[in-house]
């Protein structure tokens, strides 16, 4: 049948009839909420490519996790930034250092906020790359990615130590979740999920993190550990290895440019899929909204439902106190 029989305006004459069909729905339960770390007291500093976001001391943490808390936000993702940084990520392992204080103060303030520890080392090493370099005889300089997977382990151990409820290793590395796995599960952390960073894209919109972080790599590029954005079989090949590791979760980073990626793995894999809505995407509102080009609450709002649309079971996202807002506002 078609018009004047069929007549699809029809579901859609009023918001209650718009509410009953709508497909999508978009709660503060699907945010993630990441959050940068520092040393310091009474640091609580703008970053500038990230208008809205900011680096906090451990004494002005907790207000950041009491308004996410207050926002119906259930889940902080933890990035630090060291004192010191080597060539081997020391204070990514280190006990005391900047994550797992940050992941011992939140689990006395905020027992129930899940706290998702960010493992990798290119926020710790001096060179800014996500594992150890060696010098070839040529003298060329690479990851080594074996002797990284043993530090990436030590990190993990560690942030699971200082109560992490969940681990996220962001670092690419062949192997990574295998490694850490069996290092969780040696060191009694058996019951630690893992939200694994399996399909990370060798991307332009890292930009503002990479400020945000300190991480920017000092020689060369990530290219021969992320992956080339022009490949989504790769992305399955990653994911499928990443289960049969022992991943708990499979994240596609960005999320933006790859809608695709994101409904491909939904398509093909039973684990839940989270989308990073990453800090280019974040700042291109922003910088569009500060100069009235568009209206940012409803632009974040349908960029995070079509997310959500295309597969993702969660959204990282820095708008996830200000989404949450918006959507009880609309409720």
């Amino acid at each position: 049948m078609s018009y004047p029989i069929v007549r699809h305006r029809r579901l859609r004459r009023t918001a209650a009839l718009r509410g009953l069909v709508r497909e999508t729905v978009l709660t503060a339960n699907d945010f993630i909420y990441p959050v940068f770390v520092t040393y310091g007291t009474n640091v609580k500093e703008e970053i500038p490519s990230m208008p809205g976001v900011y680096h906090f001391s451990l004494d002005r943490l907790e207000e950041e996790i009491r308004r996410a808390q207050d926002a119906g936000i259930q889940a902080v993702l933890l990035f630090g930034i060291p004192e010191t940084k080597d060539a081997v990520g020391t204070s990514a392992y280190d006990p005391n250092g900047i994550v797992q204080e940050a992941t011992r103060a939140v689990k006395r303030w905020a027992p129930d906020m899940l706290v998702i520890a960010d493992t990798c080392l290119c926020q710790f090493t001096d060179h800014g790359h996500c594992g150890v370099i060696h010098q070839h005889p040529s003298g060329a300089a690479a990851v080594d990615n074996d002797e990284s997977l043993e530090l990436l382990v030590r990190a993990a151990v560690s942030q699971a130590e200082a109560g992490a409820d969940m681990i996220a290793p962001s670092n690419m590395m062949d192997g990574f979740v295998q490694a850490i796995r069996a290092g969780l599960d040696d060191a009694g952390y058996a019951d630690i999920p893992i939200l694994s960073y399996s399909v990370k894209y060798a991307s332009a919109f890292y930009g503002p993190f990479r400020d945000a972080a300190h991480s920017a790599p000092q020689f060369g590029d990530r290219k021969t550990y992320q992956m080339d954005p022009a490949n989504i079989r790769e992305a399955l090949r990653e994911a499928e290895t990443d289960v049969a590791e022992g991943a708990d979760m499979l994240m596609v980073k960005p999320a933006l440019a790859y809608l695709d990626v994101i409904r491909a793995l939904k398509e093909n894999f039973d684990l839940p899929v989270v989308a990073y809505n990453v800090s280019a995407e974040y700042a291109m509102v922003k910088a569009a909204a500060a100069n009235g080009w568009l209206d940012e609450r409803a632009i974040v709002l349908e960029l995070l439902t079509g997310m959500k649309r295309a597969g993702a079971d969660l959204i990282i996202t820095y708008d996830a106190i200000n989404a949450a807002k918006w959507l009880a506002e609309r409720s």
